[in-house]
């Protein structure tokens, strides 16, 4: 289970401050639900909570864009777009009729055009019609925010690049894994866009001539720029639930369709590794307790710097603080389609909601990530709120060491 690692109360507040969001499509309605109680119930009782440095990836690209150009007036910020994703309508995110059929053969012998199974002009209007850039780009040249992450896949190479917008005295960040390139970059709608596109369902999306799918497929909870950016610590919202299945997902002799599989493919690749991050974090933690301990109060001060000697990265004590689902956001999404089938079937179609049907098993992972529903959403939006709230302690002694 996720929790934060554990820390000194004397060194909580120390460091610079992150938020990271992981992607899952439509579940991302959870995160703006955390958000919604940061920036609200939480502000009014403990003070409104800074942050420094945003990272997202995928929907997470989109909600961690919006808050950092948000991040001069959170708590009205915050206000709209809980309204954006409460007014989603189904057929004005995500299309698939007559013009996506024909596409099919590009999308699966590839083509001079990309192409995807739905149609994605209308998620292009909605992040550039509705993200404010040029508050954006005024946050960070005034340092309100010290930087944002946006991270993608490259498709040639399949590599995870991260592009950094930064203000004008952070340095990019440096060491990190040689596998990940990163990018000083204006973010942009592009850049959320091409974090974003889930492969087949989406086309890739062009940023500066390089083809970019789902940041997910490889950096699903960025929280590595972040540390790298001189985050001590990182409060990750997390879109993958702690509870499982409550009873097996299909009957004896029934065998899953390929809705049920591509959910099941999406859950591997998009929801985050993130308890092997915490595992990781608590692992560093305990080792600097215990030579503290051992050697006393200066020897994480003589490890640094005989690791700075060789050019070897430092190591920091972090605070690590996840608050992800309660419930199983695929068990939601199978009530909700079953509740809706008659207006979803207006919005997209028989034939894709035949293909989208759950009928097979209890839950429903891939309708999850695509749900872009005003309904669907006020769900998870509502389930994000209450856990943060169950976590209010914890939040509060991450922003104010109380």
């Amino acid at each position: 289970m996720m929790t934060q690692a554990s820390i000194p109360p004397a060194s909580v507040h120390a460091g610079h401050s992150a938020m990271v969001f992981s992607g899952g499509g439509a579940r991302g309605a959870y995160e703006a639900g955390v958000l919604r109680y940061l920036y609200g119930e939480f502000a009014r009782r403990h003070g409104v909570p800074t942050i420094d440095i945003v990272s997202g990836t995928s929907v997470g690209a989109i909600n961690g864009s919006y808050l950092a150009s948000v991040v001069h007036e959170p708590m009205a910020g915050i206000e709209r777009l809980v309204k954006l994703w409460s007014e989603l309508e189904l057929d004005r995110v995500i299309g698939f009729g007559v013009t996506q059929a024909t596409k099919l053969p590009r999308v699966l012998f590839g083509g001079r055009q990309g192409a995807g199974i739905l149609d994605v002009s209308p998620l292009i209007k909605l992040v550039s019609t509705n993200m404010r850039w040029s508050d954006l780009v005024r946050n960070l040249r005034r340092s309100r925010l010290r930087a944002l992450t946006i991270s993608a896949t490259h498709v040639a190479t399949g590599r995870p690049w991260v592009f950094v917008d930064r203000a004008p005295d952070v340095a990019l960040p440096s060491r990190l894994p040689p596998s990940m390139m990163v990018r000083a970059d204006r973010i942009g709608p592009q850049h959320v866009l091409a974090s974003a596109a889930i492969p087949i369902l989406f086309p890739p999306v062009p940023v500066h001539g390089d083809l970019f799918v789902d940041g997910g497929l490889r950096l699903n909870t960025p929280m590595s720029p972040a540390i790298h950016l001189g985050a001590r610590r990182v409060l990750v919202v997390a879109l993958t639930s702690a509870v499982g299945t409550p009873k097996p997902a299909f009957e004896a002799g029934v065998f899953p369709g390929v809705a049920f599989l591509i959910g099941k493919m999406m859950n591997a690749f998009l929801l985050d590794h993130v308890n092997a991050d915490f595992y990781e974090i608590e692992r560093v933690n305990r080792m600097l307790d215990d030579g503290c301990a051992v050697y006393g109060p200066d020897f994480v001060d003589k490890l640094n710097a005989q690791a700075e000697s060789e050019g070897r990265p430092r190591r920091e004590r972090l605070h690590a603080l996840a608050v992800a689902p309660s419930d199983d956001i695929g068990l939601i999404a199978a009530h909700h389609m079953q509740s809706n089938k008659a207006r979803f079937g207006r919005a997209l179609g028989k034939q894709l909601l035949r293909l989208l049907d759950i009928g097979e098993g209890v839950d429903a992972d891939l309708v999850s990530y695509l749900l872009f529903d005003g309904d669907f959403a006020r769900q998870l939006m509502d389930l994000g709120e209450h856990d943060a709230r169950r976590r209010e302690e914890d939040l509060a002694r991450f922003f104010f060491g109380s």
